[in-house]
């Protein structure tokens, strides 16, 4: 099969083209003919080592697809459409992934929209429900909200009861869609003067929640804008540029900085499911629509992790394994 492997970490160069056997999946697993893998910036990470879980060479890189089950466990229904986590693998023309995170994608949603729903819809459920708590009416500030997860955030803000939401983004084009998607109002992305216009965005207060993904001074201008009880919570670290909080200023503030990995939620099977359903459903009325951006054939994984570091994309991106 053709597949995406890594032989040694760097750059984007270092994500080559390859042809390797077709998994065999264990007894617990379902094998996956992979009509779209998911691109996430947690994959720059891993093309990096380092990323939150430490990468083993060589490697095959991608944590999720969309596709057809080939094969699995005794009476499984070879055809069925799923989107899976693999945890690795996913950038292949085939896929295991364990029969448990398997979810049937229901009809008349796509590939790209399941996919952006898996970890992405998941992730900004949990950092409304779970993380942060957002209590009826709370502001609400959501960081790259033209991005994957960004971009579902936004839609999940007044539903999930959020009051003014906040979307922080790089450009023109992306606080406009920003807007579009239901943020009361969108702010530019850039650190210097970040404080002081998310308190004008807010009225002039302090604001409750923030998701925070770049860190660095995008995450201390964040961190400045947080009233007392206010909670940032911490989905990623894009700039690569790690903060300490002080003890004393989470006392003196009564701040709270937390921190929220999706994988932690997998061991946890009443964490996914219900959530999922909540959130596929809310895809088949209409109420949450997936930014879905560029798909890639295979073979351009280099120029797709190329695009994202550079923060030319929008939305959720994929790779065509059939191209």
């Amino acid at each position: 099969m053709r597949a995406i492997q890594i032989s040694e970490f760097g750059g984007p160069e270092v994500l080559r083209p390859t042809e390797l056997p077709v998994p065999v999946p264990g007894p617990e697993e379902v094998l996956i003919r992979v009509r779209r893998a998911g691109i996430n910036f947690a994959d720059t990470h891993t093309r990096t080592n380092s990323y939150v879980r430490e990468a083993t060479l060589p490697l095959v890189p991608g944590t999720e697809v969309a596709g057809t089950i080939e094969h699995g466990p005794e009476g499984e229904r070879a055809g069925e459409r799923v989107v899976a986590l693999t945890g690795a693998g996913g950038y292949a023309e085939y896929a295991i992934a364990p029969r448990a995170l398997a979810f049937p994608i229901p009809d008349g949603v796509d590939d790209g929209t399941a996919l952006a729903i898996l970890i992405q819809g998941l992730t900004a459920w949990h950092l409304y429900r779970t993380a942060a708590r957002v209590g009826e009416g709370e502001s609400v500030v959501i960081h790259a909200a033209a991005g994957g997860v960004g971009s579902l955030a936004t839609q999940l803000g007044h539903p999930l009861g959020a009051g003014r939401v906040i979307a922080v983004a790089s450009s023109e084009e992306k606080r406009a869609l920003a807007l579009q998607l239901g943020a009361d109002v969108a702010v530019d992305a850039r650190a210097e003067g970040l404080t002081e216009r998310l308190l004008e965005a807010n009225h002039g207060r302090q604001v409750d929640v923030v998701f925070e993904m770049a860190g660095g001074d995008v995450f201390e201008r964040s961190y400045d804008a947080l009233a007392p009880f206010g909670r940032l919570v911490v989905c990623g670290i894009a700039s690569r540029q790690p903060n300490q909080v002080a003890t004393g200023s989470l006392l003196r503030h009564s701040r709270a900085v937390i921190g929220f990995y999706l994988f932690h939620c997998l061991g946890h099977p009443e964490m996914v499911g219900g959530a999922l359903r909540e959130l596929f459903a809310r895809a088949q009325r209409g109420e949450l629509r997936a930014v879905v951006g560029r798909t890639y054939p295979l073979a351009q994984a280099a120029q797709a992790h190329v695009d994202l570091g550079a923060r030319r994309t929008t939305g959720k991106l994929l790779l065509d394994p059939t191209q």
